[in-house]
C-alpha cells in the first residue's frame, strides 16, 4: 500500500523561539559574564599595542640619535643619568656622550640647524697621532657632592695612537669649523709620503727656510714615535729590563748648588722655593698640593721622583737608562747676572762630563742611554762666541748622544726633547687630581679673555703691546694683569685669573715657551698660540699633534700687521666649542702635565713624570 511521505518542515512556534534568548536577557549572571569578556578580549588584544605606541612615542621624544662610523645609536637622556645611555652601545665599546653638550644653556652666537633641533651628532674619531691620554678605571662612579659631576665623566687618563681608540665624541655645532677645514690662519695639506694631515703654521719665504721647517716636522714624528702608551691601570708597569740607574754624582754637581740659594739672583732669595722637595712653600687657600713652586725647579723636582721609582736599580749592569743628576740649569743661573769669564761658566759642566767619560757605562754605548734633565731652555746651554749668556754644555761633542729632558728645546736637536714647566699643582692621589678636574670643568667663567703678562718695551717686534691695547680697548671681553708691577708674583692672582676666563692669551716672551700656558691649560683655560714654537714645536709627548684640539691658534705675523683683531676672533668661537676644547683639557690633558709628589701613588692617572720615565724608557729600546 503506498505510503505518502510529506517533506515539509514542522514549524517551530514563535513562542518557543523566542522562550530562550528572553530568558538569557533576563539572567543577570550570564549577562555580566558576557560583557567581561568582551571587555578581556579588547583589552588583550589592543592595549598591547596601545601601550607599545606610547613608548615609541616617549622613547623619540627622549632620545638622540648619534652616528658614528656605519652604526646609527638610539640614546635616551635623563636628568637621572649622567651619560646619554645608548641602546646600541654594544656595537662601540665605549660609546660615551659627555651629558654636559645637552644639558648646559646655549649662548645667543650659537646657530640651530635643523639637525640639531633632530638631536642628530656626528661623532668625531680620535685620530690623534702618538698622544698619551688618561682614562678612569671601568665602571666606578663616584659623585662629587659640590657639583654632582660625576668623577666617571672627568677622569679619563687612556692612551692612543693613530687608531681609532677610545672613541671620544665630539659634537659639533653648526657654525663649528669641520675637522678638514682649511683656516685662513695656517694651512693644512697632506704629507706626500705618509698621507696624513699636516700643519702648516710658518709661510716659509724661500727654500732655505722651508727646508729648516721641514727638519723641525721630522723630527717631531721621530719624537712622537718614542711616546709610551698606556695608564697604570690598564698596563701595570713592569720593571723587567727597564731599571733605572741614578747615579751618585759629587754634591757640587746638584745639592750644593741648592745651597748658593740666597745668592743666585741679585733681587732675590730663592730658598723658600727649594723647600718641600723643591715645591716651595704649600698655598694653602688654593687647596691641597698648591705649591709657590719655581719655573726653574724641575732638576731637584724630577731627581726627588727618580730616587723613588719602582725600576731602580743599584747595579750599573741591570739599568736600561742611566740617569745623571747634574742641576745644570741652576748652575747657569747662578752665573746669569754675574760678570765672570766664561771659564767660570763651564768649569761644572766640563768636569760633569769628564767624570761621566771615566766611567765604563757610559763608554758602552757612547752616552745614548743616558738622560739629564735640565731646568731652563736649551739655548741657555749653547753659548757661541757671539754672545756670553750661559753655558756651553749642550755645546760639547760628548753631549751629542745623551737624551736632554728641558722646559724648551732646540727644534733642530732630536735628542732635546720639552717636557711641561713645573706648575703650582703637586697632587699625591688619583682623587686629588680627580677633584681639581671637578672643580674647574664646573666653574663659572665671567670673563671670555685674559692676558697676564708685560710689554716688552725693550722688543718692539713683540706682539704683545699690540695684544695688550686690544684687551685694554674692550674691558667687558678682556682682562689684563700688569706683570710688571708685580702682580703676577702670587701664584693665586693668576690661577684665580685663568680660572674665571674661556680664554687665556699666550704670546712669546724672552723665549717662545712660557711656563703661563701650563697654568692656564692647568685652570681649564683654553691658550692662545701665536707661535708653533711656543707649544706646537715643542711638548710631542704630552701635548696632541693637533692643536685644535686644547688650543687656538693665531699667527703673530696678522696680529703684528693689524690683520686680525684677537678679541673679535676669539669671540666668534660658539659655546660648544669652548666646551669641547676645555673638556678635553680637563678630561684628558691635565693629569698628564703636572708633577706629582715624590710619594705619589697613582693608579687611574699618569702624570708628567710617568709620561717622561716611560716614553724614555720605550725610546732608549727603540735606539739600542
Amino acid at each position: 500500500m503506498p505510503v505518502s511521505i510529506s517533506k515539509r518542515r514542522t514549524r517551530t512556534s514563535k513562542k518557543n523561539e523566542t522562550e530562550k534568548p528572553e530568558k538569557t536577557l533576563k539572567d543577570p549572571r550570564s549577562c555580566c559574564s558576557n560583557i567581561c569578556s568582551i571587555f578581556c578580549r579588547s583589552i588583550l588584544y589592543r592595549g598591547p599595542l596601545t601601550i607599545l605606541f606610547l613608548f615609541f612615542i616617549y622613547l623619540w621624544s627622549t632620545s638622540t640619535t648619534v652616528i658614528s662610523g656605519n652604526v646609527l645609536h638610539i640614546c635616551i637622556s635623563s636628568r637621572k643619568l649622567n651619560d646619554l645611555y645608548c641602546l646600541t652601545a654594544g656595537s662601540q665599546p665605549g660609546l660615551r656622550v659627555p651629558v654636559n653638550n645637552f644639558t648646559k644653556p646655549v649662548s645667543e652666537d650659537v646657530v640651530r640647524s635643523e639637525d640639531q633641533e633632530k638631536n642628530v651628532f656626528v661623532l668625531g674619531k680620535d685620530g690623534d697621532k702618538g698622544f698619551a691620554k688618561n682614562e678612569t678605571l671601568a665602571g666606578e662612579r663616584e659623585r662629587d657632592s659640590d657639583n654632582g659631576t660625576s668623577l666617571n665623566n672627568i677622569i679619563k687618563n687612556e692612551s692612543f695612537t693613530g687608531e681609532t681608540f677610545g672613541q671620544r665624541v665630539s659634537v659639533l655645532d653648526q657654525d663649528s669649523k669641520p675637522k678638514n677645514e682649511i683656516n685662513l690662519d695656517f694651512l693644512v695639506d697632506w704629507d706626500p709620503e705618509t698621507g696624513e694631515e699636516r700643519f702648516q703654521y710658518i709661510k716659509s719665504k724661500d727654500e732655505v727656510e722651508e727646508g729648516a721647517v721641514k727638519a723641525v716636522e721630522k723630527y717631531l714624528q721621530i719624537q712622537r714615535s718614542w711616546l709610551a702608551i698606556g695608564n697604570n691601570h690598564q698596563n701595570p708597569r713592569s720593571c723587567e729590563g727597564k731599571g733605572i740607574y741614578v747615579y751618585d754624582l759629587p754634591s757640587k754637581f746638584n745639592k750644593n748648588l741648592l745651597g748658593e740659594c740666597s745668592d743666585m739672583v741679585p733681587w732675590a732669595d730663592f730658598c723658600s722655593y727649594f723647600k718641600n722637595d723643591a715645591f716651595g712653600e704649600s698655598i694653602e687657600n688654593l687647596g691641597k698640593g698648591w705649591y709657590r713652586t719655581h719655573q726653574y725647579a724641575l732638576e731637584p723636582i724630577f731627581h726627588s721622583r727618580v730616587l723613588k721609582h719602582p725600576c731602580r736599580v743599584y747595579d750599573e749592569s741591570q739599568a736600561k737608562l742611566f740617569y745623571v743628576p747634574f742641576y745644570g740649569g741652576m748652575d747657569v743661573l747662578r752665573w746669569h747676572f754675574k760678570n765672570v769669564s766664561k771659564d767660570v761658566k763651564d768649569v761644572l759642566a766640563i768636569e760633569v762630563v769628564k767624570w761621566l767619560g771615566s766611567k765604563k757605562s757610559w763608554k758602552e754605548n757612547s752616552g745614548k742611554d743616558h738622560v739629564f734633565v735640565l731646568g731652563k731652555i736649551s739655548w741657555d746651554f749653547r753659548r757661541n762666541d757671539k754672545f756670553s749668556w750661559g753655558s756651553s754644555l749642550l755645546e760639547m761633542q760628548e753631549m751629542k748622544n745623551p737624551t736632554k729632558l728641558l722646559i724648551e728645546r732646540n727644534p733642530w736637536e732630536l735628542n732635546d726633547v720639552a717636557i711641561p714647566h713645573p706648575t703650582y699643582f703637586h697632587p699625591k692621589t688619583d682623587d686629588d687630581i680627580a677633584s681639581w678636574q671637578n672643580k674647574i670643568i664646573g666653574k663659572t667663567r665671567h670673563s671670555l679673555i685674559s692676558f697676564a703678562g708685560g710689554s716688552r718695551p725693550g722688543k718692539p717686534d713683540n706682539i704683545r703691546f699690540t695684544l695688550i691695547d686690544q684687551c685694554t680697548s674692550s674691558p667687558n671681553q678682556c682682562r689684563f694683569l700688569n706683570c710688571t708691577n708685580g702682580s703676577c708674583d702670587k701664584p693665586e692672582s693668576v690661577i684665580e685669573l685663568f680660572q674665571d676666563s674661556e680664554f687665556c692669551l699666550q704670546p712669546p716672551g724672552d723665549s717662545p715657551t712660557r711656563k703661563s700656558v701650563f697654568d692656564s691649560l692647568l685652570s681649564g683655560c683654553i691658550p692662545v698660540i701665536f707661535d708653533p714654537y711656543t707649544a706646537y714645536y715643542q711638548y710631542t709627548w704630552h701635548l696632541p699633534e693637533d692643536h685644535r684640539r686644547y688650543s687656538v691658534y693665531i699667527n703673530k705675523e696678522d696680529v703684528k700687521a693689524k690683520r686680525v683683531n684677537v678679541i673679535e676672533k676669539l669671540m666668534s668661537k660658539t659655546l660648544r666649542e669652548r666646551e669641547d676644547m676645555r673638556s678635553y683639557i680637563v678630561h684628558e690633558l691635565l693629569p698628564g702635565l703636572v708633577y706629582g709628589d715624590p710619594n705619589a701613588k697613582f693608579e687611574r692617572f699618569r702624570d708628567a713624570f710617568d709620561i717622561t720615565m716611560d716614553s724614555l724608557l720605550k725610546k732608549i729600546t727603540k735606539i739600542l
